[in-house]
């Protein structure tokens, strides 16, 4: 598939044609599922010929990949430097509260990570996916590198960051971060999966703060 790059005159429209296109696909998958959506609906509805979607994704599954991709927001992924069918670079993950005293950090990981998995277009891509994923297991596969493990990814490189100050000793920085992502989950998620309760900014501090401690409290223990 064809590449642009960043000084090809070309590359502009290249880049606003696949940003119309991962929208377009983004809406189609929220409305009509994986299973139910062609790629020459997202076509139509992007304003492009389905020849020009094939220049930017292989298949469905690139291209619902690449709306889980945008929609981890592009604060957490970066800039792209060139307009490429691989899509934007990731840079190192970085986040102002790593610096922080250790119980104020967990708490604004956790209001971050709570904004980002209770918004929602992330309870309306885990619901696609719980949907479909049985009988697209690719689905399963791409939802958790792009979505699961990158916040996972940002747990893991704050441990590696602090870790030796903090004297915190962590044999498994993944299970760590799975944990951390336990304890926010644990009585919200669902909830808010089912439509039951929304948390409110002043919830989701309090339930943040609640599951900081608890999580500080095994990282001073070296239980993880």
């Amino acid at each position: 598939m064809k590449t642009w790059t960043a000084d090809n005159p070309k590359a502009s429209l290249m880049m606003r044609k696949r940003e119309a296109i991962v929208e377009a696909a983004r809406e189609a998958f929220l409305e009509g599922g994986y299973a139910q959506t062609s790629m020459d609906r997202i076509a139509t509805a992007a304003g492009v010929g389905i020849k020009t979607v094939y220049r930017h994704f292989e298949d469905k599954d690139d291209l619902f990949s690449a709306v889980m991709h945008a929609a981890c927001g592009p604060a957490d992924r970066g800039e792209a430097d060139s307009v490429a069918n691989d899509g934007p670079v990731a840079p190192p993950i970085e986040r102002a509260w790593f610096t922080k005293p250790a119980r104020t950090a967990l708490m604004l990981a956790g209001v971050e990570y709570l904004r980002h998995v209770l918004s929602k277009d992330q309870l309306d891509l885990y619901r696609v996916v719980t949907r479909d994923a049985d009988r697209f297991p690719e689905l399963g596969r791409r939802y958790r590198e792009e979505t699961i493990e990158h916040r996972s990814a940002v747990f893991v490189s704050y441990l590696e960051r602090r870790m030796k100050a903090e004297q915190w000793k962590v044999r498994d920085k993944r299970a760590a971060a799975n944990a951390f992502a336990g304890l926010l989950r644990a009585g919200v998620f669902e909830d808010a999966l089912h439509g039951l309760h929304d948390l409110d900014e002043g919830e989701i501090s309090t339930h943040a703060r609640w599951a900081a401690a608890n999580m500080l409290t095994l990282l001073k223990g070296g239980t993880l």
